[in-house]
């Protein structure tokens, strides 16, 4: 039985056939009662309508529907500016390293003078100690140990090794004094030489975080150029400039990063502006600047979801443009997934849940041939259903039989006759339909309605 989708012209075409047809096969004999000839001039009949004769094939069938579409351009996407770290903080960051750097010099320095002055020291006290050893040895030691008596003079014999040892023993005290202030004078350097080193070690994170992260715009930055909707930018070309700079397309995937970001935009290919977000002169802020398509044509189609079964990607298309011309496509894209968008109720009372549908893509043949036009309504004939190896008559022939059925009037030489066929795929593309009867053979002749 012929498709829904093909119904209601159907039923036209073989209503009009003939609805007052019995269901009688019908065999002329002998003469030619219509007065006409099956061969030269194609005459079959003196009827009122004039007729003509066509030949039952074997062969490929397809049924089409008629879906609407959207022509513009694939790909639809956004250049932003990116968020990042101003120049000024990386300026910043480098100060803090420099200062940083300064402070771990100075520390060293420090250390390394207060070292030697420890160093100094020790030594000091060493040999201190070792005077102190000689001159209070044996003799020298005991009379070290008694302190002389008040008013004594200290250059009388009986005093002198005792206030040599006593000197000595002055002077160990004092070196040891001088080597603790030194040994905690060089703690607190190896404590100061410790936090410029973390200090350092933080500063040159925070600078490879800021270059990292380092935009080519600023708090003060504008925007000093920008594209035209419907410009096309292509590989080396401005994108825009912020303060007199500019931004360039290049084709790809950035590889290793060696500009500020935002200082160059990466794109498959080609890009065509959709859309411009800010203005001339307006501060550069982190956000979408330009909307963006590809070049390459493209149809959109909301197919019907029952539907998705019918097509496939690589099917051929044909699709009808806005100024009533045609030109192949291919399917691209098949979407697996179904939305309900929402259409107004008969009563006008808002907006209700319509019928789900599926993306479909549609890539054009020949794209040169679709023009520039964007958003543009089309009409998408679609595939939905093939047949290989059918009997195939025109649709015209076609007669609808009073008691239900169609038949086909077939001529064999002199001799008319009706004869019962099935139904099965119409091609309305080609104005064919399949048929199937005991009786129908390919290359046989079948009357039709002549053409004027």
């Amino acid at each position: 039985m012929p498709s829904s989708i093909h119904t209601s012209r159907n039923r036209r075409v073989i209503a009009g056939a003939g609805l007052v047809l019995v269901a009688i096969v019908v065999v002329l004999i002998a003469t030619d009662p219509v007065g006409g000839s099956a061969g030269s001039g194609g005459g079959v009949g003196d009827s009122a309508a004039a007729t003509s004769l066509a030949t039952v094939r074997s062969q490929s069938l397809s049924s089409q529907t008629q879906v609407s579409g959207t022509l513009g351009y694939a790909g639809s996407a956004s250049i932003r500016v990116p968020s990042g770290t101003a120049p000024s903080a990386v300026s910043q960051a480098q100060q803090s390293l420099a200062s940083g750097e300064a402070m771990l010099s100075r520390a060293r320095a420090s250390l390394a003078a207060d070292g030697e002055a420890l160093a100094d020291s020790r030594a000091t006290a060493a040999a201190a100690r070792a005077k102190e050893a000689v001159d209070c040895a044996g003799e020298g030691a005991a009379e070290a140990a008694s302190a002389p008596a008040e008013g004594a003079s200290s250059d009388s014999p009986s005093g002198g090794g005792s206030d040599v040892c006593a000197s000595d023993a002055q002077a160990v005290a004092a070196a040891a004094q001088s080597s603790s202030v030194a040994a905690t004078k060089v703690e607190g350097d190896r404590a100061l030489l410790s936090s410029a080193e973390r200090s350092l070690a933080s500063a040159e994170a925070s600078l490879a975080m800021a270059r990292s992260s380092a935009t080519v715009y600023g708090q003060s930055s504008t925007f000093t150029k920008l594209p035209s909707v419907g410009e096309v930018i292509t590989r080396g070309q401005t994108v825009y400039a912020i303060s007199g700079r500019p931004v360039v397309l290049r084709y790809g995937s950035p590889a290793i990063r060696k500009l500020p970001l935002g200082s160059v935009v990466f794109e498959p290919g080609p890009v065509r502006v959709t859309s411009v977000t800010p203005t001339t002169g307006q501060t550069v802020m982190p956000g979408p600047v330009l909307g963006i398509s590809s070049t390459a044509r493209q149809v959109k189609i909301a197919l019907a979801a029952s539907q998705q079964a019918s097509v496939e990607v690589g099917d051929a298309v044909t699709i009808t443009l806005p100024d009533n011309q045609t030109t192949p496509g291919r399917i691209t894209y098949v979407s697996s997934v179904a939305t309900s968008p929402p259409s107004r109720s008969p009563g006008g009372g808002g907006e209700e849940e319509g019928p789900p549908t599926i993306e479909v893509d549609v890539t054009p043949t020949d794209p040169a041939t679709t023009g520039h036009l964007d958003e543009a309504p089309v009409s998408v004939s679609i595939t939905t259903e093939s047949v290989r190896d059918a009997l195939a008559v025109p649709i015209d022939s076609l007669l609808a039989l009073a008691g239900g059925g169609y038949a086909l009037e077939l001529v064999e030489g002199r001799v008319h006759r009706l004869e019962a066929v099935n139904l099965g795929l119409f091609d309305d593309a080609d104005g064919l339909v399949q048929v199937s009867g005991e009786g129908v053979s390919a290359g046989q002749r079948v009357v039709v309605p002549a053409t004027s």
